[in-house]
C-alpha cells in the first residue's frame, strides 16, 4: 500500500487519490462497511479536513476510532 501523503508534502489531488484508493466505493454498502465506519458519511466527506490540508490523515482517522 502507498504511504499516506503528508499535508505539507502533497497536493489536494494526491490526498484525494489516496483516500479514494484506500476506501473505494464498491457499490454494495452491506458488504463494504466504509460508510458505516465513518458514521454514514462517504470517505471523501469524512476526510474533508485532511483533503483541505487542515489535519493529517491519522488525526482524522483517530476521530472516528474514538467515536465508536
Amino acid at each position: 500500500m502507498q504511504r499516506v501523503p503528508r499535508v505539507g508534502d502533497s497536493t489536494r489531488q494526491e490526498r484525494t487519490d489516496y483516500v479514494s484508493g484506500r476506501f473505494p466505493c464498491i457499490g454494495d454498502c452491506d458488504l463494504c462497511g466504509n460508510c458505516a465506519t465513518f458514521h454514514g458519511r462517504e470517505p471523501l466527506l469524512a476526510f474533508a479536513d485532511y483533503l483541505s490540508g487542515e489535519a493529517e490523515f491519522d488525526e482524522v482517522l483517530a476521530r472516528y476510532r474514538r467515536a465508536r
